[in-house]
């Protein structure tokens, strides 16, 4: 007598047909394996291409200089702009300054409580060169950037308590007016600590007088690290070795990677469930096979080889971890939607995990139905019977 493919699978499905709370409870075992394995693959994925969005939004060809000496602070030379910006590949340049002026809500508060905030001068070009955003309000106009008047960064604005523009901080001892609110600058955590006035206000009302202690660089994004040597020698050419240039989106990258490394653990614990599962898919066979012995000593007097009886029990054993493994891709990609609409990144899941999953729970099906299989057909007819 001659199987086909098809009697085979038939014959595979009954006994998870018959028993169908246990045919799940195998499956479980796997499709928790595979799930794990797709989410675990899955987020880093859409974080990186997140990332790779954010990157672009924010561009990868910012370079922040700053001086190597942060205490005491440091200036660079007031003409360290302009010497920027004659730089070829150089699309853009602005700047801030540090003034050793505090900031407080309230005549009220302590003078010397600044509430870990920076006042800082800051160029009228500044956001664009940031590609910064104002979440409400308006930034400092020509006219405010001589005048009392200023621009808090995300975190300043929390810190003092302020959600919208129009009311008024105290700078040493005159009152300045809140003009705008900053979303954050992820390429620049100080701009969102910072308390932002205009250059000349900051000379005339807070009485400073150095230089630009931070600045910003775009270039071309092909000529970023040739612009970044350079830099030092340009900005402070009598001290070129008090100059440090960073690049952040490198910053904001291993910050991403360091995050994903968490991956590797991941993958192993799923590794761990995708063997328990084959365990307890070999464990169903085995029991399967001792519960079915009249049906195979029936089949095997009826004449069927040894190799039917071997192909019926892998096949099942195939079947049942087929199921886990197409139930684990599919719930693999319903958590990694959630997550990664939850955390608004666009949903990337590799193609090869997927084919991975589908394949593992193949092969965890093979090995786990090949014991169970080779029992089976070493029964004859008469031991299967009795």
């Amino acid at each position: 007598m001659r199987l086909t493919p098809l009697d085979l699978l038939e014959l595979g499905l009954l006994g998870v047909r018959t028993r169908r709370m246990r045919a799940v409870l195998s499956a479980l075992g796997i499709a928790i394996g595979i799930a794990t394995m797709v989410v675990v693959t899955g987020i880093p994925a859409s974080s990186g291409a997140a990332l790779q969005r954010e990157l672009a939004a924010l561009g990868a060809d910012m370079l922040h200089v700053v001086p190597t000496q942060q205490d005491p602070p440091v200036t660079f030379p007031d003409d360290a702009v302009a010497m920027v910006q004659r730089i070829g590949p150089v699309t853009g340049v602005s700047a801030v300054a540090g003034t050793p002026a505090l900031v407080r809500r309230s005549d009220r508060l302590d003078p010397a409580d600044g509430s870990g905030l920076t006042v800082r001068a800051a160029r009228s070009d500044l956001l664009g060169v940031l590609h910064a955003r104002v979440r409400s309000g308006h930034w400092l106009t020509a006219a405010e950037q001589r005048y009392p008047a200023v621009v808090l960064g995300s975190v300043a604005a929390v810190r003092l308590g302020f959600d919208a523009p129009g009311r008024q901080v105290i700078i040493g001892d005159r009152w300045f007016t809140v003009t705008g609110i900053l979303e954050e600058v992820p390429l620049s955590p100080d701009i969102d600590r910072s308390v932002l006035v205009g250059w000349e206000t900051a000379r005339t009302a807070l009485g400073y007088e150095g230089g630009p202690t931070i600045i910003f660089v775009r270039a071309r994004e092909d000529a970023v690290e040739a612009v970044r040597d350079v830099l030092p020698e340009t900005v402070h050419p009598q001290r070129p070795d008090t100059v440090t240039v960073t690049r952040p989106s490198d910053a904001l990258a291993a910050k991403r990677a360091t995050e994903s490394t968490f991956s590797v653990l991941m993958l192993g614990l799923a590794a761990v469930a995708l063997l328990v599962g084959g365990v307890g898919v070999a464990n169903t066979m085995v029991i399967s096979v001792l519960e079915r012995r009249s049906e195979i000593g029936l089949r095997r007097a009826l004449g069927s080889s040894r190799g039917q009886i071997r192909a019926q029990f892998l096949t099942e054993a195939i079947v049942l971890s087929t199921l886990g493994g197409a139930t684990g891709v599919a719930l693999g990609l319903l958590l990694t939607a959630g997550y990664a609409a939850h955390q608004g990144w666009p949903l990337v899941v590799p193609l090869p995990a997927l084919l991975a999953g589908l394949a593992g729970s193949v092969v965890v099906g093979i090995v786990a139905g090949v014991y169970p299989s080779v029992h089976a057909a070493r029964l004859t007819p008469t031991e299967a019977l009795a």
